[in-house]
């Protein structure tokens, strides 16, 4: 992907995520909105069910239980503030660090003992997500 496309892809994910947080959080009459298509469809809940639930927990600064809701809340609510500072550092710079960063990291993922590692990982969150019921 070229670099102007990912950054613009990163930034309007990162927006929409951030809007999408403060409506489920400050806006909505309900106790969540939910959008998982995955769980409206199947009953069941996808391997990122809950991750709004544990960003919302981080914001109050209730680590433990925002780990237990689901781990991707802290690694997305990391990337959600820390890639777009990236990207704006780069441009007012004029640097692509970034862009390379991401080119290094998807060559790192790509290799088969991190891939299946992290299917792994992204397999046990589900059954996680599945006995406790999301």
């Amino acid at each position: 992907m070229p670099k102007n496309k990912l950054y613009l892809f990163i930034i309007v994910a990162c927006i929409t995520g951030f809007s999408y947080l403060y409506f489920n959080t400050y806006r909505s009459n309900t106790s969540s909105l939910n959008l998982c298509m995955v769980k409206n469809v199947t009953g069941y809940p996808c391997p990122s069910c809950g991750t709004t639930r544990a960003i919302q927990l981080l914001l109050k600064n209730n680590w433990m239980a925002s780990l237990q809701m689901n781990p991707f809340g802290i690694v997305v609510a990391i990337l959600m503030v820390v890639l777009p500072l990236w990207i704006v550092l780069d441009t007012i710079t004029k640097n692509e660090t970034f862009f390379k960063s991401y080119k290094k990291a998807e060559a790192v993922i790509r290799t088969k003992w991190l891939a299946i590692f992290l299917i792994v990982l992204v397999l046990l969150n589900w059954i996680w997500n599945l006995k406790k019921g999301l």
